[in-house]
């Protein structure tokens, strides 16, 4: 029941069809009595800025998820930063602290990787490819770097974030080896779809999948449907997958913490979630 003590959480991107987390979240705080409340809120593009100052600015607001296409654009509208979300350029979380002032931190490479190494994968050492450098690569990038992958190669249609966030990381991690190349997923142990590719039927896939060996780990971070035109093509060539609802459920304890709440678990996220598609 929402009442006039409930804090909310906004949910703020475009568009918000393929939203999961209120059907995680919230089905949690029902089970747990905490009178909190996801709430997706559909912002267009050129409506950022003024958006999200006024939203921020709700005396009941714990806070907001950050979510595409805004997770670069919001660091610019924060106050403090943690520094997985510098290194990330990006963030997917703020948070209003007691004295009023804004904090955002990135959780998406922390939950991909905790997906992975739920899913038995050893990150020391191996060949990474991740496609798309926009918020959600460039953490995952950086959360991959911490980790301890051995190599990884950056692929971007777009060069300039790229770039940006291979500075950051060779500033950061030195002895990574880093490539900035092609999308060809041929040779690498992990590969990544970071891109919004999936997200619409006529989409072309991330990856070639004839490139791919069976002995691959292929990840998709696309939530509109868990098993993602690349996600089947993959497991139809024998590779192990990752679902984008893996890394969501990894995230959400770090996030639950992050906004104040209770501690929780992934295993009990999913014993309570609703989710659907």
């Amino acid at each position: 029941m929402i009442d006039g003590k409930t804090q909310l959480i906004a949910h703020i991107g475009y568009p918000t069809e393929s939203f999961r987390a209120p059907m995680l979240y919230n089905p949690w705080f029902a089970s747990k009595g905490i009178p909190a409340v996801v709430v997706p809120m559909g912002v267009r593009p050129e409506h950022f800025a003024s958006s999200f100052e006024a939203i921020m600015r709700l005396s009941n607001l714990r806070g907001a998820l950050i979510t595409m296409p805004f997770k670069v654009s919001a660091m610019a509208c924060v106050d403090t930063h943690s520094l997985g979300a510098i290194i990330a350029g990006a963030c997917n979380a703020v948070v209003r602290l007691p004295d009023g002032r804004l904090a955002a931190d990135q959780f998406d490479g922390i939950g991909f990787v905790r997906a992975l190494q739920r899913n038995g994968l050893k990150l020391q050492g191996l060949r990474a490819l991740v496609c798309g450098c926009g918020g959600v690569g460039s953490a995952i990038a950086a959360s991959l770097a911490q980790a301890g992958v051995g190599e990884l190669r950056l692929f971007d249609i777009d060069p300039r974030g790229r770039d940006r966030l291979a500075e950051r990381l060779r500033e950061h991690y030195p002895d990574l080896r880093l490539q900035l190349g092609s999308n060809d997923p041929d040779g690498f142990d992990l590969v990544c779809n970071a891109t919004p590719l999936g997200m619409r039927e006529e989409d072309p896939l991330a990856v070639d999948p004839g490139r791919l060996a069976p002995t691959s780990f292929v990840a998709d971070v696309v939530m509109k449907r868990e098993i993602t035109p690349l996600l089947a093509a993959a497991r139809e060539r024998g590779c192990p997958i990752q679902t984008g609802v893996d890394m969501l459920f990894e995230m959400i304890p770090a996030y639950l913490a992050f906004f104040g709440f209770p501690a929780a678990s992934s295993d009990d996220i999913r014993a309570s979630s609703q989710l659907r598609y």
